[in-house]
């Protein structure tokens, strides 16, 4: 049985450009969600804590990154009242929903990497 759209009444269909779940699509798909979301599994982590984690990651993205997770509900973002502020980021039950299938995707890439790469240098001939 398909899901249909709450606020549309329509069925979900990524392949509808007015589909919300497009949107969401191109979200979790990107590069940097996908590894904060495998980073987040490991368990709370603050902002420093991410940012050493995600190599290459810079603050302008990491934050916007953050932001749209937050917003899609798959982080919570806690603030301490603390001098200075700390916060801490957690994946929510639906990020855990999410981190499973982006787990297997990592896994996959890091058993393939060898097969890719010859297939790669192949094509570079």
């Amino acid at each position: 049985m398909k899901t249909t759209v709450e606020s549309s009444g329509l069925p979900a269909d990524v392949y509808s450009a007015k589909c919300p779940t497009r949107q969401v699509l191109d979200h979790i798909a990107g590069k940097w969600t996908v590894l904060v979301v495998d980073a987040l599994l490991d368990g709370t982590l603050r902002y420093t804590d991410l940012a050493r984690r995600i190599e290459g990651v810079s603050q302008k993205m990491l934050t916007q990154t953050l932001r749209g997770l937050e917003a899609d509900g798959f982080v919570t973002r806690t603030v301490y009242p603390t001098v200075p502020a700390r916060v801490t980021y957690e994946l929510t039950p639906l990020g855990r929903s999410l981190a499973e299938p982006i787990s297997a995707l990592r896994e996959w890439t890091e058993t393939h990497i060898n097969e890719i790469e010859r297939a790669r240098a192949r094509i570079a001939r």
